[in-house]
């Protein structure tokens, strides 16, 4: 089984110290999530909340992915990233690919990206994309970033994504991973489809295991029951070393989890929240990765 530790809300002050802790203490890998702004009023609603509001205050910092990304690469050793998840459908192709081969390289090829198709109507009109063909749109992206980070010359020609023959360096050494994310019907055969592993959010136990009944069907469904096919996603439960030995019997091959979150900010042994937050860390790979390592 491997850890993946959401950074999602954490202070970007604290986002490299994070970082360090985590590639020392044996986390397989940090996990970002990706918004462009927040605005006033929402055309659409939140997928993953009762009320259809997002769960997060408009305050809320969302760093650049990929910035950051090479920013936590410079510091560390072996842990990995991805995203949980980007939304490359609010953005041109070219400049997705260039950010992430980028983050790719400098990181010695520790980058994976888990993509969405968005769900911000306010995004995709506000950089000019249209958001009715999203879906299809990023079918068509998956395949044309896997042409751009090649090296040599590439094209690609569909109905939303089209260029001719062009190279564009740097590109990585080593194929970048794409995980889909969400779980919805499509989004779920999209990553039966076109993905190398499926990137999902926080569930609990009975429901994760429908969801991850939904994908193997697909995947069978694809010719794919055989693949090296990775299955990320968090658990609405308290973390035990048999409940994620459970889940890695049913195939999931990631877990994501936030120690740093749940950490006791007034407690008087610590001299800061950033000690406290590292100390959370530390117990959860002591008490939990330790053990099924």
């Amino acid at each position: 089984m491997k850890f993946w530790q959401s950074l999602a809300f954490l202070e970007m002050d604290q986002l490299l110290d994070i970082a360090k802790a985590s590639d020392e203490l044996g986390y397989h890998g940090l996990t970002l999530s990706d918004h462009l702004f927040y605005p006033r009023d929402h055309i659409t609603q939140y997928p993953y909340s009762a009320d259809g509001a997002p769960i997060w205050k408009p305050e809320s910092h969302w760093p650049d992915v990929w910035v950051s990304i090479a920013a936590m690469a410079a510091v560390t050793r072996d842990i990995r990233f991805t995203t949980n998840v980007y939304i490359p459908g609010v953005r041109d192709v070219f400049t997705v690919a260039k950010a992430v081969s980028t983050a790719a390289v400098l990181s010695k090829d520790r980058v994976a990206m888990g993509i969405g198709a968005g769900w911000s109507k306010n995004e995709f009109n506000a950089t000019g994309q249209d958001f009715h063909v999203r879906g299809k749109r990023l079918d068509e992206m998956i395949p044309a970033l896997r042409e751009l980070w090649s090296p040599g010359w590439n094209e690609f020609h569909g109905d939303h994504i089209d260029f001719d023959a062009l190279t564009m360096e740097p590109t990585p050494a080593k194929p970048v991973p794409i995980y889909v994310g969400g779980d919805s019907p499509a989004a779920l055969s999209r990553a039966a489809r076109l993905a190398d592993g499926w990137i999902g959010i926080g569930y609990k136990p009975a429901d994760a295991e429908e969801r991850i009944g939904q994908l193997k069907q697909r995947l069978a469904d694809e010719g794919r029951d055989d693949d090296d096919f990775e299955i990320i996603l968090a658990l609405y439960a308290l973390p035990s070393v048999d409940l994620y030995g459970r889940f890695a019997d049913l195939g999931v091959t990631g877990i994501t989890w936030s120690p740093w979150m749940l950490a006791n900010l007034d407690d008087p042994r610590f001299a800061s929240p950033l000690q406290a937050r590292l100390a959370a860390c530390e117990d959860f790979a002591t008490d939990i990765i330790a053990k099924l390592q």
